[in-house]
C-alpha cells in the first residue's frame, strides 16, 4: 500500500500531486462548476469529456455537496448529508484529499472549506487547478472514475459559519471584525450583479477571488500580494468573508488561512439573503484600485 506524507499546506502544489497521483489513501476531487445565464450547470460533462487530473473523483456541489432543500444556491449541508456526500466521493477519516476546479479555486475552495467546517483538515487545495496543471502538460484523462465506497464521520463546527445577526452586529459597531467581500469589483461597487439589491456591506474590504490569483500561472498569489490585497483586515480579531453565496468567499477564507489566520467564518447566505431586506445596509463605491 502506497502512502502520502502529510500535506504540507492548505494548498499544495501540482508537482506535490505529482509525485503522490495514485497513493492508496490519497483523493483528488475535481469541483468544478459554471455559472450559466440563469444558474449554474457542473462541470461533470466537462471532467468526462474535455478531460481531468488522472484518477480524479467528481465532486458535485450543485447537489451532493450542497442542501437541495435550502432556500438559496450552495446552501451548506447538515452534517448528515455531509457526511453521506465525502463517503460518495471516496472519503474516509483516514483520507488525504486534494481538490481542484477549473476556474480560480473557488470551488475547490468551497468544498476545502466544507471539509474543514466538518472537523476534517486533512484536505488542500490544488494551487492553479486544472489550469496550471495542463498549462504544464502534465497527464489528464477522460471518463468517469468511479470512487471507490467508503465511509466518513464528520464533526460539526459552527463557528466557522456567520449568520445574519453577527453581521448585523458587526455593521453596527457591537462586535470587533472585518468584513471581506470576494465579489468581483463591478459586484463590489454595485455596478452589476442578480439580487434584488446591489452593493457591498458597510465596512467592507474588496478582495475579488479572481485577483487573488495570479492572472498567467492561476496559482495563489505570494504572501506578499495576498496581503497587499488583504491587509486592511489582519488585525481585526475575527474575519468574516462573504459573497453572493459563500463560494468566492472561500477562496478568500483559504487565502487569509494561508496568511496565519485561524478566526475566519464564512458568511453563508452572504448578499443572496442580506440583499433581500430593505432595512439592510448595501454601499455602492468602486474599490480602491488593485495592480
Amino acid at each position: 500500500m502506497t502512502t502520502t506524507p502529510p500535506l504540507p499546506s492548505v494548498v499544495v502544489s501540482t508537482q506535490w500531486l505529482a509525485d503522490h497521483l495514485g497513493a492508496d489513501d490519497l483523493v483528488v476531487l475535481d469541483a468544478t462548476v459554471f455559472p450559466v445565464p440563469g444558474g449554474y450547470v457542473t462541470g461533470h460533462e466537462r471532467y468526462v469529456v474535455d478531460g481531468h487530473v488522472p484518477g480524479a473523483v467528481f465532486a458535485d456541489l450543485l447537489d451532493a455537496f450542497s442542501d437541495p432543500s435550502g432556500t438559496y444556491p450552495f446552501t451548506r449541508p447538515s452534517l448528515e448529508l455531509f457526511e453521506v456526500a465525502a463517503a460518495s466521493v471516496g472519503v474516509s477519516n483516514e483520507t488525504r484529499v486534494v481538490v481542484y476546479d477549473g476556474l480560480v479555486g473557488q470551488w475547490a475552495s468551497r468544498i476545502w472549506w466544507l471539509f474543514r467546517a466538518f472537523g476534517y483538515d486533512n484536505v488542500a487545495v490544488l494551487d492553479g487547478g486544472l489550469t496550471k496543471w495542463t498549462a504544464e502538460q502534465r497527464p489528464t484523462e477522460t471518463g468517469h472514475v468511479e470512487p471507490v465506497p467508503s465511509t466518513f464521520l464528520g464533526e460539526e463546527h459552527p463557528e466557522l459559519w456567520a449568520d445574519k445577526p453577527l453581521v448585523e452586529s458587526i455593521v453596527a459597531g457591537e462586535v470587533e471584525a472585518a468584513l471581506v467581500c470576494a465579489l468581483p469589483p463591478a459586484e463590489f461597487a454595485g455596478e452589476a450583479g442578480g439580487r434584488p439589491r446591489l452593493g457591498h456591506i458597510p465596512g467592507s474590504v474588496s478582495a475579488p477571488a479572481g485577483r487573488l490569483v495570479d492572472r498567467e500561472t492561476n496559482a495563489l498569489l505570494a504572501d506578499d500580494g495576498l496581503r497587499e490585497i488583504l491587509g486592511p483586515v489582519t488585525s481585526e480579531p475575527l474575519i468574516v468573508s462573504y459573497c453572493a453565496g459563500g463560494i468566492a468567499a472561500a477562496s478568500a477564507a483559504l487565502a487569509l488561512t494561508l496568511l496565519g489566520h485561524r478566526n475566519v467564518a464564512i458568511y453563508d447566505e452572504s448578499l443572496n439573503e442580506w440583499s433581500t431586506d430593505a432595512t439592510a445596509p448595501l454601499v455602492t463605491a468602486t474599490p480602491a484600485a488593485r495592480p
